[in-house]
């Protein structure tokens, strides 16, 4: 799978909410730049176990993620476009309507 860069601010926000669920410490040093380090909590360490399954399972399924991921993409276009020409022949139709009753 391609590697994604995350935003800044939504990195931000879920280490917020990891913080707040007890997953993460958060340590706030005064320095100039600041400085921000996160680090497991206990109880955030014993998902470690449960997490490295996911992603071992993630592993080993990627090119089926991937190859459903694509025929997703070519079923959304092709909706995408019969959707886009239904439109148009509706259009079509109402032009002809409103251009018969002038």
């Amino acid at each position: 799978m391609p590697s994604r860069k995350i935003a800044p601010r939504m990195l931000a926000r879920t280490l917020r909410h990891l913080e707040r669920d007890g997953l993460v410490s958060r340590t706030v040093h005064a320095t100039v730049p600041p400085r921000v380090d996160y680090a497991l909590t206990e109880m955030g360490a014993t998902l470690h176990l449960t997490i490295q399954t996911l992603v071992s399972w993630t592993e080993r399924h990627q090119s089926r993620i991937a190859a459903a991921r694509d025929a997703y993409d070519v079923r959304a276009a092709a909706e995408q476009a019969q959707a886009e020409r239904e439109a148009a022949e509706r259009e079509a139709l109402a032009r002809r309507v409103n251009a018969g009753a002038s």
